[in-house]
């Protein structure tokens, strides 16, 4: 089971910035050229957009999780990142949904040519990535270029592209980074790292670089050494976030666990309820199948490929001449669990899950990965010889 405490330098060195060194953040990241991505309050949800400034972000706007739900709500405090993981994860910048791969063009002449899509270079800056989805991001990375096979477009947009966390102090009732030890306090792999304290102190961020960009950066903000009041609120509030998780997964070797419950009778239960919606896919800052489209014009001369996202659940994702591997909703389900937390280790040395919640808050019927991972434990359990009673 990974350890909940934080790394031993949270709450410990940095810097301290008010809001003012958020707006200078902001500022300073566009005259370098990036395009700033945030969190930002739009349509009823808290949302990943292009901030022009800090004044953007959601100030004094907290979220409502729980299985199948998702509401904004007032905070009583003016705090900008004390809200929990939204629709969207920092996967739909880095792997858009739907990327043009070339065009297609037939002249009077009845000869054909084809056009590869030209893309801009990308020069992001992400601003509030939590520590899980920093963690989603090495998944990707490792799975998009981290080896012979590189998405272009992934590795386009993810080079040299700066990243900010924000530590997590407020998690949602559907977080579990704690049982997939990816959070809440900042792992390696960040430029800066921030954590935001509102007290009777005030509103301040206590600011640490992780990188020498990072350092660069910060050093044109205006800031003021860490103060020992600053560093403990930041250390306890980082440490308490970790024993208030919402949800927990069962404490086992999760790849083991999967391999072993194939055939059990919870795969019946969950399919049931499961609509094969592929909600939890798109809304899962990992997943990563694509398929390809090919669409013309009404008079034939133009035609356009494109790559979009693709989904497990979708009854042509295993569709051969003899028709979909996968014919149902039990054995869709399954291989979508079994790989995330289980046959994942096999292709990427890790887990495919972060413990962000987002599958369990955006699935319409309300299905929890942790509580089937929990079931399925049990059932292992009941089936052991001298096994619990399986009516108790």
């Amino acid at each position: 089971m990974p350890s909940a405490t934080a790394p031993p330098d949270v709450g410990r060195t940095g810097h301290v910035l008010d809001r003012e060194g958020i707006v200078a953040l902001v500022r300073e990241l566009r005259a370098r050229g990036r395009t700033v991505i945030g969190p930002t309050l739009r349509d009823g949800a808290i949302v990943l957009a292009e901030l022009d400034s800090a004044d953007a972000l959601p100030y004094g706007w907290g979220v409502e999780l729980e299985a199948g739900r998702y509401r904004v709500r007032r905070r009583d405090d003016s705090a900008a990142f004390a809200h929990s993981a939204g629709p969207q994860s920092w996967k739909n910048f880095l792997h858009p949904e739907r990327v043009r791969q070339w065009t297609a063009d037939r002249g009077p002449d009845g000869e054909m040519t084809v056009r590869p899509e030209r893309r801009e270079p990308a020069s992001f800056a992400f601003l509030g990535v939590r520590p899980c989805d920093l963690r989603a991001i090495q998944i990707q990375d490792r799975v998009m270029i981290g080896d012979r096979h590189r998405d272009e477009t992934y590795r386009e947009r993810r080079t040299g592209a700066f990243i900010v966390v924000v530590e997590c102090t407020e998690p949602g009732a559907t977080c579990f980074c704690v049982s997939m030890g990816t959070g809440p306090a900042a792992q390696p792999g960040y430029d800066l790292a921030l954590t935001e304290v509102v007290d009777e102190a005030g509103h301040r961020f206590l600011a640490r670089a992780g990188t020498t960009e990072g350092e660069e950066v910060l050093a044109r903000l205006p800031r003021r050494p860490a103060d020992e009041a600053t560093c403990t609120r930041a250390r306890e509030s980082v440490a308490d976030a970790a024993g208030r998780m919402g949800r927990t997964m069962p404490a086992v070797n999760l790849q083991t666990l999967m391999a072993g419950t194939l055939e059990a009778e919870r795969w019946d239960d969950v399919a049931a309820r499961c609509l094969t919606c592929g909600n939890c896919t798109m809304a899962c800052p990992t997943c990563f199948c694509t398929t390809t489209e090919d669409v013309t014009d009404l008079t034939g001369d133009h035609a356009e490929r494109w790559r979009r996202w693709e989904s497990c659940y979708d009854l042509d994702f295993t569709h051969l001449p003899g028709g979909s591997v996968r014919s149902s909703s039990r054995s869709r389900y399954r291989q979508w669990l079994t790989h995330k937390l289980g046959t994942w280790h096999d292709q990427f040395d890790s887990s495919g899950c972060v413990g962000c919640g987002r599958c369990v808050v955006w699935c319409p019927v309300g299905i929890d990965i942790t509580e089937e991972a929990h079931a399925l434990h049990r059932e292992a359990l009941d089936r052991r010889p001298g096994g619990r009673n399986r009516a108790t």
